[in-house]
Parts: structure tokens; C-alpha cells; sequence
């Protein structure tokens, strides 16, 4: 999940097309900040925590509600979208039918809680239908989340390449030096997945995949953001940059990431 927190804060100052679209630029600014993708993914993982086995889907919807609500509310600067800064603040919140690339940059921690495939891709649609109850919106909160559960049990590039082609009839036959010229800043999971999954099939590295998104530009944060949550689970992430990615996040966030580490280590042990 650190990957997806990192790729959001190293493209934060490049969204709306304000990079140069080069992988030649400094990891870590002045301007580098958290946006509602971190918020919205701790969100997330804190109402997946604490999903137990055989917990119903309605129940589970309603987490994921109380704790999307909760942060949102917790920072309401962070960026959100008109649609969804109105639903944060509704009583009774109903899916609005969205595409949005939202439901994909808040679905990391999924890819990682559950261990099997047909289970992450339940919960990543229960993550997503919540406000993303569009079939776009949902194939692309499950197309994340498959990859990064593939990419951390092992998998290739060129099998998880070929399960999302497969299972979700993505277009991944362009590269990104074919993507790069006419991409631009669009919110759709149709423009976004894609070329997230592209940047992290082409990357030699956590860095170079992050960099490689952002070169792309377009909505840079939550492309980033979606590249590296996939990064992280295929090639892991450096020590100093979790150490740059934990200096940024206020003690709220930072009290979930490190719950959700601490859980995935359990589970390891």
C-alpha cells in the first residue's frame, strides 16, 4: 500500500499536465503532498482491516462507507471531485453510477489482505460499488487489485499482462512512448488503468515505474499512484523512500499504514 501512497505523493505536483513529461525529475519537492488518492486508500484499508471471514457484503459495504466518510471529512481539501465531495457529506451516501479513476487509486490494500484471487476481486468491487457502481468503475478497482495480488505471489509481467487482457479486455498493446504524446489529464478508469498498468509493465524498478508514469502526465497523481501500488507488490519499495513516504503523512494516516504493515507481517510470520 506504500507504493500507491508514494506514487501519489511523488506525482502530486505534475497533475493537470504540469510535467514535462520526462522521467527526468526530482522523486521529492517542496510541492510534494498527499492528495485525496492517500486518503481515500487508507480509508480504505482501514475498513478492510477489520473484514472477517464469512462477514456479509452488505456489512462490509457499510464499512467501507463509515471509513471513506470518515477521512474524507477528517481532510476536505484534499482534492475530491464534485460528485464525491457531495456524497462525503451526504447521511444516507448512494452510489452515483461513476467511472471515475477513483475507485482504482483507493483499492491497493485489497490486492494485498486476501489470499486468493476470486476474494480480491470481490472485495475490490465492494470497495468500488460503494460510489463506482458503473461496470468501468468496478473492472477497474478489480483490475488493480488482481494485479498487484498476481504480482505479489509471484506472477510475470507477462502473466499478469495476459490475466487483465483476458478478464478485464484492457488495451495493452501500446507502449508508452506511444501513449506519451497525446495523453492528458482525464478522470475515467477507461483512460487511467491502462496506462498505469503499461507504466508498471515497462518499468525495471519501483523508481523507474513511478517515473515512467509520471512521465505520461495526465492526471499524474492517481496514475502514479495506481503504477505504484503494482510497483511495489512486483519489486518491493527502498527503505529510504518508505522513509520519505512516512515524514509526509499526519499521524492519523500514518497510524493506519503501519497497522496494515504490522497485519501483513503477521500473516507472514
Amino acid at each position: 500500500m506504500i507504493g500507491a501512497i508514494l506514487g501519489d505523493i511523488i506525482g502530486s505536483p505534475y497533475e493537470f499536465d504540469r510535467g514535462n513529461k520526462t522521467k527526468d525529475f526530482p522523486l521529492f519537492c517542496k510541492f510534494s503532498e498527499f492528495t485525496d488518492d492517500t486518503v481515500m486508500t487508507i480509508a480504505v484499508a482501514d475498513a478492510f482491516l477489520a473484514v472477517q471471514p464469512g462477514m456479509d457484503d452488505d456489512t462490509i459495504r457499510q464499512r467501507v462507507v463509515a471509513k471513506i466518510q470518515k477521512y474524507g471529512r477528517l481532510y476536505p481539501h484534499a482534492g475530491y471531485g464534485g460528485r464525491f465531495r457531495r456524497w462525503l457529506r451526504d447521511r444516507h451516501p448512494q452510489p452515483y453510477n461513476s467511472w471515475g479513476n477513483g475507485s482504482a487509486m483507493r483499492v491497493s490494500s485489497v490486492g494485498w489482505l486476501f489470499g486468493d484471487l476470486e476474494t480480491v476481486r470481490r472485495m475490490a468491487r465492494l470497495s468500488a460499488d460503494v460510489t463506482h457502481n458503473h461496470p468501468e468503475g468496478i473492472k477497474g478497482a478489480e483490475a488493480v487489485a488482481s494485479a498487484i495480488f498476481l504480482a505479489r505471489i509471484g506472477s510475470t509481467k507477462a502473466e499478469i499482462k495476459a490475466y487483465i487482457e483476458e478478464n478485464f479486455q484492457y488495451d495493452l498493446s501500446r507502449t508508452c512512448d506511444e501513449i506519451r504524446p497525446d495523453y492528458y489529464h482525464v478522470e475515467s478508469c477507461q483512460e487511467t488503468v491502462p496506462e498505469a498498468i503499461t507504466a508498471f509493465l515497462e518499468g525495471q524498478s519501483f523508481e523507474d515505474v513511478v517515473r515512467t508514469a509520471v512521465s505520461l502526465g495526465g492526471d499524474c497523481d492517481t496514475l502514479t499512484c495506481i503504477s505504484g501500488s503494482m510497483a511495489e507488490a512486483f519489486y518491493g519499495v527502498p527503505e529510504e523512500l518508505k522513509a520519505e513516504c512516512r515524514k509526509r503523512l499526519p499521524d492519523e494516516l500514518l497510524e493506519v499504514l503501519q497497522q496494515f504493515d504490522a497485519q501483513l507481517l503477521a500473516v507472514k510470520g
